[in-house]
């Protein structure tokens, strides 16, 4: 026994090695090979759209003189100045501009190790006083930030031209021709009668078809004549717009929402289903609507606790997109996280041509699945699921706990959390960190599924859960 332990050991250990040598080795052929596209990028974008076409990886040196803008300093919103107006725009993460090379985090790691300095991170560059004497951060600005601001100072709206790297197709452009600048709302159920509604928040490179192929046709008819439900598509995702020059922070989805669906259906109270990256607006909307939230259920929440000292946008990257060859899920997280010009390509390659995609898969298999999940994951923008990405999970780190305490001090509704114990995207930990800071949260474990089988799969079964929890709620009351 002792001899069968001592080579697990000796082999795990060797396999540990193993995996940070590759990964050191492949990552480091990334950032060359994502640095080579950037300027493959701009040149066909020039080529193709008439005009330079800056990226997050810009060099921060480009920055503007004299100016000011709102940006994050450490998860915290910093008000810098643009001209004589003041743009609120601290939903943007630093993560977006602010992503070392993996020989630069090595680098770093290892000097400071060897120093036995603390991990600094920060991206103050200067301190200077203020009139007041307290003292205050200069920053260095990226800048493609600077470009997205005077262009949101302009007064430009959503834009209706695709970009050339864009699927360009009537499903992912329907939007352009209604006219409408809101969100793909699909609603079923009584529009007068309806006692209650129920808000679907789909998660990240989804669409509402997540909800309404699985849960809606599923549900009571006692439900659906009882409540209204309400599924969206997110700004970027789906039909809904995909304006090219929005920063899709957490403010816009918000706002969107609201408009979309809270306004346009007058909505007053209603309950909150949210998978993943839609957890976080489902906790941003509960905590600015707090007497008009009747129950959150959240699948799958994205939420790291940041321990003291820790830059929070830089430590969720690090903690969903570590940089590893393996496990798999983890590399390619990586590369959807780390590298925007790789990703690109991704997008370019599957999202604009998501028609063939869709042809080939039900070709091979005769259309014996539904397809529903790969439009969700196709019919978006790179720069809708990059920023979406970068300002959502890792922009909203230090502000997670903030919504989660006024959850547990402010809202009195029930709070039910569901996690697929084989879940490799999202890890069950993320679930059991956020009963520790709402501790009337019931957690729900199920047993062989993942982020996506949580619901595919057991849709019957889940829509009896949820309608059980709406039905406890409103007794409650």
């Amino acid at each position: 026994m002792d001899v069968m332990f001592k080579i697990r050991s000796v082999l795990m250990l060797i396999g540990v090695v193993l995996n940070k040598v590759v990964s050191f080795i492949v990552f480091c052929i990334l950032d060359l090979l994502d640095f080579i596209f950037c300027f493959v990028y701009k040149v066909a974008d020039f080529c193709i759209e008439a005009e330079w076409k800056r990226s997050s990886c810009s060099s921060a040196k480009e920055a503007i003189n004299g100016s000011k803008i709102l940006v994050s300093e450490q998860g915290e919103s910093k008000i810098v100045c643009l001209t004589s107006s003041k743009l609120q725009l601290e939903d943007i993460s630093d993560t977006l501009y602010s992503r070392p090379s993996f020989v630069t985090e090595v680098s770093k790691l290892t000097i400071n190790q060897l120093k036995k300095l603390k991990l600094d991170g920060s991206i103050i560059q200067s301190c200077e006083k203020t009139k007041k004497g307290k003292v205050r951060s200069t920053f260095t600005i990226n800048s493609t930030i600077v470009e997205m601001l005077q262009g949101k100072m302009a007064g430009q709206h959503l834009h209706p031209i695709p970009r050339w790297s864009d699927c360009d197709c009537e499903f992912c452009n329907s939007w352009t021709f209604s006219g409408k600048d809101t969100l793909f709302v699909k609603a079923e159920g009584p529009k007068d009668k309806a006692q209650e509604d129920v808000l679907f928040i789909h998660g990240f490179i989804s669409s509402s078809a997540f909800w309404t192929e699985t849960l809606f046709p599923n549900f009571s008819s006692t439900a659906k004549s009882t409540y209204r439900l309400l599924a969206v598509d997110l700004l970027g995702f789906g039909r809904s717009p995909k304006p090219t020059d929005s920063l899709y922070t957490l403010r816009e989805h918000v706002d969107m929402i609201e408009k979309s669906v809270l306004e346009a259906h007058k909505v007053k109270s209603f309950h909150i289903v949210a998978h993943s990256l839609g957890c976080i607006l489902a906790l941003a909307i509960a905590v600015k609507h707090p007497g008009s939230v009747k129950s959150l259920t959240l699948l799958a929440p994205p939420y790291y606790p940041v321990p003291k000292g820790e830059i929070a946008t830089q430590y969720a990257l690090r903690r969903v997109a570590p940089r590893r060859v393996w496990p798999l899920m983890a590399f390619c997280a990586s590369i959807g996280c780390w590298y925007e010009h790789i990703s690109r390509t991704v997008s370019l390659v599957m999202s604009k041509n998501h028609r063939l995609w869709d042809f080939l898969t039900k070709l091979i298999t005769r259309n014996r699945i539904r397809t529903f999940l790969l439009e969700g994951f196709f019919r978006h923008t790179h720069r809708a699921a990059w920023h979406s990405l970068h300002n959502i999970i890792f922009g909203t780190a230090s502000k997670l706990d903030s919504y989660l305490d006024t959850v547990r001090d402010r809202l009195k509704c029930d709070v039910t959390l569901f996690h697929g114990k084989d879940d490799k995207v999202i890890p069950l930990e993320c679930s059991y960190n956020v009963q520790r800071r709402i501790p009337r949260a019931r957690v729900k474990v199920v047993e062989d599924k993942d982020h996506i089988t949580i619901v595919v799969g057991r849709q019957k079964a889940f829509a009896r859960e949820l309608e059980e929890i709406w039905k406890i709620s409103t007794s409650s009351d």
